[in-house]
């Protein structure tokens, strides 16, 4: 087995990467003047995973499994994962999302004791009747902790106003009421449907050598068998639940998101359309656009706003978000001006100033090892490639921007999603 290099002349960069016998994705980035390394190895199961086939079987899961696996793996028959990374000096965390979960660490020695205890965590289940049992509790209170949170209530709503059936529109923890039937079965038939190697990938960055990085996976990769998973969505009409969300908590100052629903696909965006669509935002909306410098100059937001494109298999939208006294008043001025923007296209200008913008931002991207890490597994799981962005940002026209721009931002299918106090 050989590494593959890959290389982008453009911005002077490069990085390896192969298939494992074991079928583990590896994929080593190693950059000169670091003295740390990060490291990530995530698995392409996240929140929306609670339907699927394993080997000719249709399985359904309670919401929230996938989050409550990634709990239970760092207990071992042998010790916590927390505890054995504090013992050699590393950081590490995990996360999961709506399409992967992920376990990482940072160190700036030790790497190898620190990859080991990596690659044994997530080849180790354990999972008995009694810390299943202990684990609910714990993520009940953090289920409500998320259920106070405005930061999170108005996101969440807001997806349950966009879609109707996708389980995008379920927390990703789940709720008290379907993590109580989560049982070690259920978590472990999870674990054998896509904790297999050829469903991961492992992601290292920084003051890392390609050969020490596949001399420590011989040595710890358990080979297993190829599985047959795939995972089931139900159908998702094209127009949104309803165009109006709202939810008292106590916040300073109301909190809103103002999601554009697409026409989605099983299929992810591709590289050219995330860049098309970076572009498009920063042009219509960026800190140097007009109507930025309106919604600002009218107090109608502050600094806190912003916007994402969120895509994934079966769900794409834009989704702008911030804190504004008058939330109805701020979306009214952007649902006006993307009517605006469709009739009257990007111009050149602005074309020009947002290509900069993004191009100069991806760039700036390869100096953060955390930053390339989660672009490799996310392009990786995604069948995109960390470098295509890039040159793409420069070499991309106006005429595609505008024809991107046919497929986003339809004003009468939005919804805006406001937090407030009574």
């Amino acid at each position: 087995m050989e590494f593959t290099k890959i290389t982008n002349k453009r911005i002077n960069e490069e990085y390896y990467r192969m298939k494992h016998s074991s079928g583990l994705e590896i994929i080593v980035y190693p950059k000169k003047g670091f003295n740390s390394t990060y490291a990530s190895i995530g698995t392409k199961f996240g929140s929306v995973y609670s339907k699927f086939m394993f080997n000719g079987r249709e399985i359904t899961v309670p919401d929230g499994t996938a989050h409550y696996l990634e709990h239970k793996l760092f207990e071992s028959e042998d010790g916590d994962a927390f505890s054995k990374y504090a013992k050699v000096g590393a950081s590490a965390n995990a996360f999961t999302s709506f399409d992967m979960t992920c376990y990482l660490f940072s160190c700036t020695d030790k790497f190898r004791e620190s990859l080991e205890i990596l690659l044994d965590l997530v080849q180790s289940p354990y999972f008995t009747d009694e810390t299943v049992a202990k684990e609910q509790g714990i993520i009940s209170q953090e289920i409500k902790m998320y259920d106070d949170s405005p930061d999170w209530r108005v996101m969440m709503n807001l997806l349950q106003g966009l879609y109707h059936n996708h389980p995008i529109n379920k927390d990703i923890a789940g709720s008290v009421e379907t993590i109580a039937k989560i049982t070690p079965a259920i978590l472990y038939e999870c674990y054998n449907s896509y904790y297999n190697l050829n469903n991961m990938v492992l992601a290292v960055v920084g003051a890392a050598d390609p050969d020490e990085v596949l001399r420590i996976a011989d040595e710890k990769i358990k080979l297993n068998e190829k599985v047959e998973t795939s995972v089931i969505f139900p159908d998702e009409p094209y127009r949104i639940v309803k165009d109006y969300t709202e939810q008292i908590l106590p916040v300073g100052v109301p909190q809103f998101e103002l999601g554009f629903k697409e026409d989605s696909t099983n299929k992810y965006a591709t590289s050219k359309e995330l860049i098309c669509t970076s572009i498009l935002l920063n042009a219509f909306i960026g800190e140097s656009s007009e109507l930025y410098r309106r919604l600002l100059d009218e107090k109608l937001i502050n600094s806190s706003f912003g916007n994402e494109y969120l895509e994934g298999l079966g769900y794409r939208s834009v989704i702008f978000s911030g804190e504004s006294a008058e939330p109805k008043a701020a979306a009214e001025m952007i649902r006006d001006a993307a009517v605006k923007l469709h009739k009257d296209g990007i111009s050149s200008r602005d074309f020009d100033n947002a290509r900069k913008v993004v191009y100069g931002r991806l760039a700036a991207g390869f100096d953060q090892k955390q930053n390339i890490a989660s672009e490799l597994i996310n392009n990786h799981f995604t069948g995109r490639e960390i470098f295509e962005a890039v040159n793409m940002a420069a070499e991309i026209t106006k005429e595609d921007i505008n024809q991107r721009l046919e497929y986003q931002l339809d004003s009468d299918n939005c919804c805006l999603s406001v937090v407030k106090s009574e």
